[in-house]
């Protein structure tokens, strides 16, 4: 009896610690999401900087430690006359200035907000000859969410600026949507490119609710107000209004992206096809292969490069909602891996 009450006791105890450790991450994870909500602070980093920095830590991780004193010496000097350098360009005219955006698109384009803030703020002080490259990754999402990032970033060539995208591992649909718009679109050899196209898809359950008697009794003012709906019966009317509707969008986002790359064939691609990188460009659906990283490296040559992005304040509540989230995702990403590996040796 005494060993009953005390596995119960156990049990009781270790559930209640499970549920408070999972109640003290849903509290982290909300307050993290207002902290995200809150005033954003502006984060900019000169990537020629990080380049020559870590360029250097690995010259000096290299070097004989006997050696590594005349180096540092070395590195003075060339210091000091970057600086006076920069002194003499900055007497006359600014030299060349890339500016660097990051869009990491979902279904519902989240982070749209907050990078029309991050295009308002470069509008407000690039120059006539600065350059802005934005890293895309995107496979897609609702058509509504797509279509204003894509308006956010057109608002880079409206402005007169010269805009290159640059795609390392995907901009499908709406993705590609957002990329066109670009004057320079580069894409590494196999990232995803094109799925011009739209796509839809509605369950409907009204057969197995009829099966088990069940009504449901759906009221519209509007003929077409709903066409296709999940519990009720859809009809033919209704499905032929819905094809409609699809055929006008794709017909949209067509010349969309049309009438920001003539040469392409239009018709043609938008099929809802996808190429990787180096079969789109025979497509002229981008204009080079190469990487992201190639592409500012080699930048950094002729100009002043900058990252720049809009982040919530690095508060202690976020720091920590954030490694709770990252821990359960890498959780689930381990577990999925050893699931698959567990099939593998299986077969």
């Amino acid at each position: 009896m005494n060993e009953w009450i005390a596995e119960i006791g156990t049990f009781v105890v270790q559930t209640t610690i499970v549920m408070s450790l999972i109640g003290i991450g849903l509290i982290l994870m909300a307050r993290t999401k207002q902290d995200k909500e809150s005033d954003l602070k502006l984060y900019i980093e000169p990537l020629n900087d990080q380049r020559r920095r870590r360029g250097r830590r690995l010259r000096l991780a290299a070097t004989l430690p006997g050696a590594r004193k005349k180096l540092l010496k070395a590195f003075r000097h060339e210091d000091k006359k970057r600086h006076k350098a920069q002194k003499s360009s900055q007497e006359t005219a600014d030299g060349a200035r890339v500016w660097v955006l990051d869009f990491h698109g979902d279904l519902k384009a989240s982070q749209t907000e907050r990078f029309g803030q991050e295009v308002s703020a470069i509008i407000d002080v690039a120059a006539e000859n600065d350059e802005v490259v934005v890293r895309l990754e995107s496979a897609g999402g609702l058509v509504h969410a797509y279509g204003l990032a894509a308006a956010q970033l057109d608002r880079l060539r409206m402005a007169g600026l010269t805009t290159t995208v640059c795609i390392d591992k995907v901009a499908a649909s709406g993705g590609y949507l957002m990329a066109c718009t670009a004057q320079h679109i580069k894409a590494a050899p196999f990232a995803v490119i094109g799925s011009i196209g739209v796509v839809a898809q509605v369950p409907n359950i009204h057969r197995l609710l009829k099966r088990h008697d069940i009504d449901v009794e759906l009221l519209t003012a509007g003929k077409y107000k709903r066409t296709l709906t999940v519990l009720g019966e859809n009809t033919e009317e209704g499905k032929a209004k819905f094809l409609e509707d699809l055929e006008n969008t794709h017909h949209l986002f067509k010349s969309y992206v049309a009438e920001r790359r003539p040469a392409m064939d239009i018709e043609t691609i938008a099929t809802g096809e996808i190429w990787y990188g180096s079969e789109a460009l025979p497509q002229l659906l981008i204009d080079s292969v190469g990487t992201s990283e190639a592409y500012l490296v080699e930048r950094m040559a002729e100009a002043r490069v900058f990252t720049v992005k809009l982040e919530p304040p690095k508060t202690v509540t976020r720091k920590l909602g954030l490694a709770v989230s990252e821990g359960v995702e890498k959780a689930a990403l381990k577990a999925i891996g050893l699931i698959d590996a567990a099939g593998w040796q299986r077969r």
